[in-house]
């Protein structure tokens, strides 16, 4: 029998299974994922202990599928939306947006240059926390030239931290007794990837979700000046910028669903599809989060990472319980 064999000393699984079994567990847990029982934070960690003690069959796609599905499932949330109250979210949180990138990339360059670390990686991990994560070190890095080992790190610091903010803002928020519009503010400005604000969001109440979710691809637009702006500090003005398509997508649906009448009829199964393409996509973020992804990071990368994230998401709770 020639299967092969998932080994401790080779991956560091705490699991030794077959190939096939693998597979067909990882199957069973996107099944469960895509059903109404899941949320997303039970996606989350399900995803996670798949990465520790069994292995994600498909590794080597993984980013390419998370990336394909958040675009399908922001798209999707853009049908549930209304112009008019998603331009009233964007006006109030365009301040708190403007002053915390500029606030992060600040910070971010002075812990870099503080703690030693490569100028690269401390850029991404910086940018990542600024605008959106996953989305804007996958824009940047081409332009200032990152090689995998920075790229990795970068989001491997990312990932652990959206991780934990899906679980614990939705509590904070309670706590603290934050309305609808103040904890989707808060959650666009201070968790990092799009899954894991519409995922915190959600939880909350669907104004929440609605806030959040135009603040947050509202945000994502600073990818473009953000690259363009890296092409001159790394010296680099060879590279394409990618630009988020998939935002002028979900401004369409969001139009479609205010003044196409006809759109409320698919609306809620476009919905449906979303929130579960949604659950989908951070269930496969868990699942490459390997022990080897999370000790590849290191220490200095992770701490600056940590004490950026603090600093934005306690300014930012700040803001939204006093000035917002």
């Amino acid at each position: 029998m020639n299967t092969q064999q998932s080994t401790i000393p080779s991956t560091g699984l705490l699991f030794n299974i077959g190939t096939n079994a693998q597979k067909i567990l990882f199957f069973i847990c996107v099944i469960f994922c895509l059903s109404p029982f899941a949320s997303p934070a039970i996606a989350l960690l399900i995803g996670i202990v798949i990465a520790q003690f069994t292995g994600h069959p498909y590794i080597d796609l993984n980013h390419k599928a998370v990336n394909l599905l958040l675009k399908i499932a922001v798209v999707g949330l853009g049908f549930g939306m209304n112009v008019h109250s998603a331009m009233q979210a964007g006006k109030e949180g365009i301040l708190f947006t403007i002053a915390s990138i500029t606030g992060t990339l600040v910070f971010g360059y002075f812990m870099g240059k503080w703690l030693n670390i490569e100028k690269k990686t401390s850029y991404l991990i910086s940018a990542g926390t600024a605008i959106c994560g996953g989305s804007a070190i996958a824009a940047i890095s081409p332009v200032i030239k990152a090689d995998e080992k920075q790229i990795s790190v970068a989001l491997g610091c990312v990932f652990i931290l959206n991780s934990i903010a899906l679980v614990i803002f939705p509590i904070i928020g309670h706590h603290f007794n934050l309305s609808q519009t103040q904890f989707g503010l808060w959650c666009a400005i201070a968790i990092h990837d799009t899954s894991s604000v519409v995922g915190a969001a959600s939880k909350y109440g669907a104004h929440a979700l609605e806030v959040a979710t135009t603040v947050k691809l509202a945000r994502a637009l600073w990818i473009i000046p953000i690259a363009f702006m890296s092409t001159f500090i790394f010296k680099n003005k060879s590279k394409k910028i990618s630009i988020p398509y998939f935002i002028g997508l979900f401004i369409l649906a969001m139009i479609a669903n205010t003044y196409i009448p006809a759109t409320k009829i698919i609306s809620p199964y476009m919905i449906s599809i979303a929130k579960a393409g949604l659950t989908l996509t951070l269930f496969l973020i868990g699942a490459g989060l390997s022990r080897k992804v999370i000790l590849s990071v290191g220490f200095k990368p992770l701490f600056q990472g940590v004490v950026l994230w603090i600093i934005i998401s306690v300014a930012a709770l700040y803001a939204v319980m006093h000035l917002a």
